[in-house]
């Protein structure tokens, strides 16, 4: 008899919230159902505004529900935030470290606020600080880290009481190729250890490098769910040729929506993006009927079958910096 599966650690059912304005009502989040099970490295991608940080205010008792319901570790987080408190880490997108303090100091203090003694909590800093590449730093102030160093203290004090789960508000935001990849092979030792990890992320190859399922959000609403293979499946993830003209779209441009593999073409102001499942040559004929008709390509790009043209796929247009 094949076992249930176990409980998500992390549920959201028909979840809203909803902003007052002078302007009227402003909804961040419209109906989101997530579901996170336990030791997932579970990804809620979309750009700047589409609702993440909202989500994730919620999900860890810092953002007040409009309606439906949001639960942790099987703890409401409107009916018992406290429960879900002792149970979560968070690192946000904002340096919040005490610059007064060392960076040990900083992880012993948070410790200490969970009920850790003073030796407990010296020999869980050194640990963490040993792990993330921080031992070198330990005595050192915040402000003397560069930005990467600071994540990564961030990381280490919201891990100090060994939270059910971890959470991640864009984690690598700001940071520079080499200092992001590096600390994407700490987060998977992390996971590897059984961590389970909620991330909130623009950056769509962090989310294929990390992530075993991902959801993309917009404006508040989920799109789609899954794994990365399977928002390709579901999405009909196709290559997406986009190509901008000195002039005016080429009339001959629309011949293309008649190509066999061809699925959608789009035409914006001097740009043609087209989606296609078999692209070869649509980038020549794009060339092509730009010269016949005596306009120039200023710039042309193919990308191909990813979680960024799953996300262009989804909505019509490039995600927003």
């Amino acid at each position: 008899m094949t076992a249930p599966p176990p409980e998500p650690t992390v549920r959201t059912v028909d979840l809203h919230k909803t902003y007052s304005s002078p302007r009227g009502d402003v909804p961040a989040v419209q109906g989101l159902d997530l579901a996170v099970a336990p030791g997932e490295f579970f990804g809620l991608l979309g750009p700047n505004g589409a609702g993440k940080s909202t989500t994730i205010g919620m999900l860890t008792t810092l953002v007040v529900p409009t309606s439906g319901r949001a639960e942790v570790c099987g703890f409401d987080v409107a009916a018992h935030p406290v429960e879900v408190k002792r149970r979560i880490g968070v690192a946000s997108q904002n340096n919040t470290l005490d610059n007064d303090l060392t960076g040990a100091e900083n992880l012993e203090f948070r410790g200490r606020y969970f009920g850790l003694n003073a030796k407990d909590a010296r020999r869980r800093a050194d640990e963490l600080l040993d792990m993330f590449g921080m031992g070198d730093r330990r005595d050192g102030k915040p402000f003397e880290l560069s930005g990467g160093q600071a994540r990564r203290l961030m990381i280490c004090r919201a891990l100090m009481h060994r939270p059910e789960v971890l959470f991640l508000d864009e984690p690598t935001a700001g940071l520079d190729p080499q200092t992001r990849v590096n600390l994407w092979e700490v987060l998977r030792d992390l996971q590897q250890q059984g961590q389970t990890i909620l991330l909130t992320t623009h950056y769509m190859e962090e989310a294929e490098a990390l992530c075993d399922r991902v959801a993309v959000v917009d404006h508040g609403k989920l799109l789609a769910s899954g794994t990365v293979a399977d928002l390709k499946a579901e999405a009909g993830a196709d290559t997406v040729i986009t190509v901008g003209y000195d002039g005016p779209v080429p009339e001959g441009v629309a011949a293309l929506r008649e190509r066999a593999g061809v699925e959608r073409v789009e035409v914006t102001d001097g740009q043609v993006r087209v989606f296609a499942r078999a692209p070869e040559g649509v980038l020549g004929e794009l060339v092509a009927v730009g010269s016949a008709a005596g306009v120039g390509v200023t710039d042309a790009s193919q990308l191909r079958p990813s979680l960024e043209t799953v996300f262009l796929t989804l909505t019509g247009r490039e995600y927003r910096e």
